[in-house]
């Protein structure tokens, strides 16, 4: 008999939906991952989040989010998630060869609403920065 997911795994599974729209560049997907008025890529508002998440990688060639050592606690209708990403980006077009490639960790504050949890804040601490930084550029 299957168990119902419990909010770590929601949260955890949320993490794991966002890592593979953002390779995927699934712009609704990111969108609905957040709440409206959501902080975070010093902005606010998903629409400007969304813009700024555009603006590095809607140039930029594949990438790969990898997420891991996951550790969520829940308060209530609150949580916090703490998260090791280790991020590749290719370089496109004119820096075609080229890559950015970043590790740290995400620091996301989630919400649960009716539609589930949905990110209120995120922050990337970046600890390690290889690479061609300027790999990440909007579409021409």
């Amino acid at each position: 008999m299957a168990r119902a997911m419990n909010d770590r795994e929601r949260i955890v599974d949320a993490l794991a939906r966002l890592a593979r729209a953002t390779d995927a560049r699934d712009w609704h997907t990111i969108r609905t991952t957040f709440t409206e008025d959501a902080t975070g890529y010093g902005c606010t508002g998903v629409d400007r989040i969304v813009e700024v998440m555009q603006a590095h990688l809607g140039g930029c060639g594949p990438t790969q989010h990898l997420l891991g050592n996951h550790r969520v606690t829940v308060d209530g209708d609150n949580a916090r998630s703490l998260t090791y990403g280790r991020v590749h980006h290719r370089g496109a077009a004119d820096k075609a060869g080229s890559f950015f490639e970043c590790m740290g960790e995400y620091d996301d504050r989630w919400v649960r609403t009716s539609l589930g949890w949905r990110l209120a804040h995120r922050n990337f601490d970046m600890h390690i920065a290889l690479g061609d930084f300027t790999v990440l550029q909007p579409a021409a």
